[in-house]
């Protein structure tokens, strides 16, 4: 078997092709950054490299200028769809049969939620904006190419062991760990704000049995379960053994800020037969007896 991991040294991606790695499989991998090395992956350094190597089994598309508050349009057009483009053009001429690609919930903006697959978008941001292309782009290649599958899923506030190298990227149950490791956490008034946050793991195995599905689809990728960064600090002082006290200050986001997350897993289910296995409090407990939770960088942002 011979897979492609975009993105393959960064956070979701080095999980991707560390399984398939253990599973005995070939792995190529694209990346320049992150923390995690894979000594047995094939870093190719860029797509024309792929004639080198026979016929794809599967490809991963995590790859991608994520940075949220980053306005410039076209760069991130260039990065998020142009790019994928031509990962698709290539994985389609080395016969490969199964793309799975990550999308976003910011997708769904100031939405209502729980966020349903169908319901209308409203993306507050060009990342979110090359989010909805991206999928345009691979719903078209889907109709295209039927006996290709092309699965995208809307991650949601991933979290886990090898984010540390993301920095202000990072997720807010890492960056308030670190906070809460020097001093009391920073939230934003008045820190009933929502969040779905999904472990690790849970994002691998919806990436396993999206390339098993059957048919193209578009899925969420969260707990389904959201939880207030006030509950959040709480279960990280009962986890780490601290008791920090929250101070709250003003959000000058604002105007680009998502207030609630949440999704419903029900498609998921059904497309993919995907159930999360971690609940928050069970996530934070792996991620911390890992030792990643605590590992430490200089963190100065808040929720």
């Amino acid at each position: 078997m011979r897979v492609l991991v975009t993105g393959g040294t960064g956070f979701i991606g080095s999980h991707i092709a560390g399984h398939f790695i253990e599973q005995g499989a070939e792995v190529l991998i694209t990346g320049t950054t992150g923390e995690n090395t894979l000594e047995r992956a094939i870093l190719i350094k860029n797509l024309g490299e792929l004639r080198h190597f026979g016929t794809l089994d599967a490809v991963f598309h995590q790859a991608a200028l994520n940075d949220t508050t980053n306005l410039d349009k076209n760069a991130m057009f260039l990065a998020n769809v142009h790019w994928s483009q031509e990962l698709f053009e290539r994985a389609i001429q080395k016969g490969c049969k199964h793309i799975v690609y990550a999308s976003s919930t910011a997708i769904y903006g100031n939405g209502l939620a729980p966020y349903k697959e169908h319901q209308p978008l409203q993306p507050l941001n060009p990342y979110a904006e090359s989010k909805i292309a991206l999928e345009s782009l691979a719903q078209q290649y889907a109709r295209a190419f039927p006996s290709l599958t092309f699965v995208g899923l809307r991650y949601c506030n991933v979290y886990g062991p090898g984010e540390a190298h993301k920095q202000k990227r990072a997720s807010m149950i890492y960056q308030l760990a670190q906070q809460m490791l020097q001093d009391n956490p920073k939230l934003f008034k008045i820190g009933e704000q929502k969040r779905d946050y999904i472990y690790v793991r849970d994002v691998l195995q919806a990436n396993i049995l999206a390339a098993q599905a059957k048919e193209s689809c578009v899925v969420n990728c969260g707990s389904g379960k959201p939880t207030t960064f006030n509950e959040l600090v709480n279960i990280l002082n009962e986890v780490i053994g601290l008791q920090r006290l929250p101070e709250y200050i003003e959000n000058p986001h604002h105007a680009r800020y998502q207030s609630h997350t949440e999704c419903d897993m029900t498609l998921a289910q059904q497309k993919l037969g995907f159930v999360p296995q971690h609940d928050i409090r069970k996530g934070i407990e792996q991620y911390y007896r890992s030792g990643a939770l605590t590992q430490n960088f200089s963190n100065e942002r808040t929720s």
